[in-house]
C-alpha cells in the first residue's frame, strides 16, 4: 500500500487556526499518514519585501504544529534560492519518496488559478488537490473547475466539505498593526513568538 502524504504549502505569514483545521479534516478524512506544511521560500505570486523573514515563518509553523503527531514542517522551499515553484516541490518530494502519494492542500482562492501556474499539466499529474470552498469565490464556479481538471486528470482534484472559518494571515497581520487581540486565532504558542519578535508592528 502506498503511503498517502498530505502537502500544506504557504507563506503561512502567520500560520492560523484555519490552516490546522484543514490539514487535520484532510488527513481524518482521506486517511493520510501525515502531512507537511511547507513554508514557501521566494513564492512567484508576491511581493517579496511584505513577506516576514522564512525562518519566523518556519519557526511559527513548527510551534503551530508541534503537538500533532501526524504533523511535519520542512524547510525545503526556505532553503531554495530563488523562486520556489510548487511543481519542482512535488518533484523533488516524489524523487525521494517514488512509492508515495501526495495530496496538496490548498484554498479555494489558489486552485481557481492553477491554471497559471508554472507547468500546471505536469502538477496535476504528479499530486492530488484538494480544496475547501470559501467566501467570494462561487461554489458553481469552484465545482466546474473541479469537473474540468478531473475530466482531465482523473481522480485528481477533490473538494472537502469542512466548517468554513473566516480567518486569513492578511487580517491577523492586520489586527496586530491596530493592536487588536489576535487570541483564538492563532495557537497561544504563535501569538507569543508574534509579541516576542514583534512581528507585524510597523
Amino acid at each position: 500500500m502506498k503511503t498517502k502524504i498530505g502537502i500544506m504549502g504557504g507563506t503561512f505569514d502567520p500560520i492560523h487556526l484555519g490552516h490546522l483545521i484543514l490539514a487535520e479534516e484532510t488527513r481524518v478524512h482521506f486517511n493520510l499518514d501525515k502531512v507537511v506544511f511547507i513554508p514557501s521560500g521566494r513564492p512567484p505570486h508576491k511581493n517579496w519585501d511584505d513577506i516576514t523573514e522564512p525562518y519566523d515563518r518556519y519557526e511559527m509553523t513548527l510551534l503551530a504544529t508541534n503537538d500533532n503527531p501526524y504533523f511535519f514542517v520542512s524547510t525545503m522551499e526556505i532553503e531554495r534560492e530563488g523562486l520556489t515553484y510548487t511543481v519542482d516541490t512535488i518533484k523533488r518530494l516524489k524523487k525521494e519518496n517514488k512509492d508515495a502519494e501526495y495530496y496538496f492542500i490548498t484554498g479555494a482562492d489558489s486552485l481557481v488559478d492553477i491554471y497559471k501556474w508554472k507547468n500546471h499539466e505536469e502538477l496535476l499529474k504528479l499530486c492530488k488537490f484538494v480544496t475547501v470552498k470559501r467566501i467570494g469565490i462561487p461554489n458553481s464556479e469552484l465545482e466546474n473547475l473541479i469537473d474540468k481538471i478531473n475530466k482531465e486528470h482523473r481522480d485528481t482534484a477533490y473538494l472537502l466539505t469542512i466548517p468554513y472559518i473566516d480567518i486569513s494571515s492578511t487580517g491577523i497581520r492586520n489586527r496586530v498593526k491596530r493592536g487588536k487581540s489576535i487570541k483564538y486565532y492563532v495557537p497561544e504558542e504563535v501569538e507569543r513568538y508574534i509579541k516576542k519578535k514583534k512581528l507585524y508592528i510597523e
